[in-house]
């Protein structure tokens, strides 16, 4: 006699590699942002963070907040381990920082007057050259065009 086997969701959740982890989205193109991301899994001793190329639209994390694929390109993302609020760039790398036991150090300094505007300029001045930073492999990787 077969039985029915209720599915509990809160199992098939904690079943996904990132349940209870935040998830940086970041482009699986490009050299540099694979590179920051093998750096990142180094540091990341405590499994805080899963790691999930930005061009798997079909597997994006649920998040409250939208996630654009032209804004995931420009710009790294987070989604916090409870999906509530998604942050970019070096807002991204703010929230990162507290949470990697060698980082957590420079965490507070992240917050200094001027460093935001220094950190963000930067942040954005990288993003935008990476590819020219870091060559592609066989001229493999382009950003989108913006329509």
């Amino acid at each position: 006699m077969a039985t029915a086997r209720s599915v509990n969701p809160a199992a098939s959740a904690s079943a996904s590699p990132a349940a209870g982890k935040g998830v940086v989205l970041y482009d699986g193109q490009c050299p540099l942002c694979q590179r920051a991301v093998r750096w990142l899994q180094r540091l990341d001793w405590f499994k805080r963070l899963h790691f999930q190329d930005c061009r798997d639209t079909a597997n994006l994390p649920k998040s409250d907040g939208p996630l654009i694929l032209d804004r995931l390109l420009d710009e790294m993302h987070l989604v916090t381990p409870d999906r509530t609020r998604t942050y970019a760039g070096y807002q991204a790398f703010r929230w990162i920082a507290w949470r990697l036991p060698l980082t957590v150090w420079l965490a507070p300094l992240l917050y200094v007057p001027g460093v935001p505007w220094l950190g963000n300029k930067l942040y954005l001045w990288v993003a935008k050259n990476r590819y020219n930073l870091v060559p592609c492999k066989d001229g493999v990787c382009t950003l989108p065009r913006k329509k």
